[in-house]
Order: structure tokens, then C-alpha cells, then sequence
């Protein structure tokens, strides 16, 4: 019985893992559940292995469609990091430095700068300090943010001890969050321009290596909580992952707004192949 090939690439940004598919209109091309795809190869140990699937589709409104599946099968509105890979892997395939591309989130511009990406990210909204919240017990305000996707940022001291998994599978679900949930970013300050980060990704359900939305949401809420005063400005945050990778942050804060968010870092092909289907 002949069998229908499916090309993918293996692709990673700061530590952010993704399983890619080129699903723009090809003659005889297998249909896919994606939900059931993502669900069964994003596995790990058992399968390819990633925390989520990007699958490239024909647009009427930019160069392509990017569509982000998690690794549970759900399907997000967009990924910072996911948006990264997207735009490597493109570059390298369209010949150009500058390109836009669609999302549920809305078109992203992505531009190649001396090996790196930088993405443009829609304008975040929702944007709320100070939520009390009972966790293990015990009160505590957390912040929240939507950078594409929602965000709930909590400030801790000694990062590095923080139980990630338990704390944020409790923030992830909590009911003031329902019915979408959140995905939940623990951030410790280096000072005013630099940051650690944890995160929690909902989807994933455990913690990532990295996570782009997270970042610039860490990024944003950081800068607003640590010099409130600050006039109409650029911003440029550096936020350190789980990985060890630093990603940049850039906006600009005018009138208590946040405009013009940019992330910046690192994106690499891992491999390449098929998948039998």
C-alpha cells in the first residue's frame, strides 16, 4: 500500500522547539488533522518530539500563513518564538531579509539582521497589575498581559528554586483565568534592563526552555513595575531564558501605551526529513 511522504523541518529558537510542515497548496498533498498530528508527533522520547507544530499555509494577505498547534493539540493564536523559526526558515527559502506573514494574532513583520530575527509582535492589550490571587494557600498579586496570547507575570526572588510546573499548572487553570487559561512567566530582575524568566506554557503544559509572547509580556510588565516614572521612551529589555539564550525586547512607552514591540534573537534548522502518513 503506497503511502503519502510528508516533509517536515525540526527547528529551534532559544531552546523553543518546533516541528514545521509546508501545507501551501500541492497537487495530490495528504490531509492532515493537525491537531491529531501535533498530539502524536510532538510527543517526546516516543516521536519527533517538540513543543508545538507550525504549519504553513497560503495567504491572501501576506506572504504566507503560519498556524501554531501545541504539543497538546490545541491550536494558539501565535507564538513568539514559533514566529522566529517561521521567519528563519522562510529567509533562507524566499531569498529576502524582510518579509510579513499572517497569523490568528494578526500580520507579523520579520527582518534578518547579521544572522538573527526580529519580529514585530501585534499590539498587547489587557494589560493589569496587581490581581490577587490564592495560590498553595497563600495570597499573592500576580500581573497580567496579552502579547498575542495571555500572559500572567509574577515577580519572585531566588528563580532558580521556584517550583514552576506546580505553581504555574495552578495559575494556568485558576478560575480567575477561565475559561481560556494563561500561560504563567516567573521573572526575577537583574536591574532595570535585564531579566530572568521561567515559564509555564499553557498548551505545553511544563515548562519550556523559552517563550517568546512570554518574554516581551515579562518585558513589558517589568519595565512598567520597576520605573513607573519613566517618560515617553524606547525600551530595549534582555531577557534570559531557561536555556541559557538571551532574547531582546524592544518597545516604545508613549502616554502609558506600549506600541512597536519588537523580539529579537536566535533561530536554527535542527533536521529534516519525512514522515510516513
Amino acid at each position: 500500500m503506497s503511502m503519502k511522504k510528508i516533509d517536515f523541518v525540526k527547528m529551534q529558537a532559544s531552546g523553543n522547539d518546533f516541528i514545521l510542515i509546508d501545507r501551501r497548496l500541492k497537487p495530490g498533498a495528504a490531509n492532515i488533522n493537525y491537531k491529531s498530528f501535533a498530539k502524536k508527533y510532538c510527543e517526546r522520547k516516543i516521536s519527533i518530539g517538540a513543543d508545538g507544530l507550525l504549519v504553513i499555509e497560503s495567504s491572501g494577505k501576506a506572504e504566507f500563513k503560519m498556524r501554531i498547534f501545541n504539543a497538546d493539540g490545541s491550536e494558539a493564536k501565535m507564538c513568539g518564538n514559533g514566529a522566529r523559526c517561521v521567519a528563519f526558515w522562510a529567509f533562507a527559502r524566499l531569498k529576502k531579509t524582510n518579509l510579513s506573514f499572517e497569523t490568528k494574532a494578526g500580520i507579523i513583520e520579520a527582518k534578518l539582521i547579521k544572522g538573527e530575527v526580529s519580529i514585530k509582535m501585534t499590539k498587547p492589550r489587557g494589560l493589569k497589575f496587581g490581581i490577587p490571587l490564592e495560590i498553595s494557600g497563600k495570597n499573592i498579586k500576580v500581573n497580567f498581559i496579552n502579547t498575542g496570547v495571555p500572559h500572567t507575570v509574577i515577580f519572585v526572588e531566588g528563580l532558580k528554586n521556584i517550583d514552576v510546573d506546580n505553581l504555574g499548572r495552578q495559575v494556568r487553570f485558576h478560575k480567575k483565568f477561565s475559561p481560556a487559561g494563561t500561560n504563567v512567566d516567573f521573572i526575577e530582575s537583574l536591574g532595570f534592563e535585564t531579566i530572568r524568566i521561567r515559564t509555564y506554557e499553557r498548551g505545553v503544559e511544563a515548562e519550556t526552555l523559552a517563550c517568546g509572547t512570554g518574554s516581551a509580556a515579562s518585558a513589558i510588565v517589568a519595565d512598567c513595575i520597576l520605573r513607573p516614572e519613566t517618560k515617553d521612551s524606547c525600551r530595549q529589555i534582555n531577557v534570559i531564558t531557561k536555556s541559557g539564550e538571551a532574547l531582546s525586547v524592544f518597545f516604545k512607552r508613549k502616554a502609558g501605551r506600549i506600541n512597536d514591540i519588537w523580539l529579537k534573537g536566535k533561530a536554527a534548522i535542527v533536521c529534516s526529513g519525512q514522515i510516513s502518513q
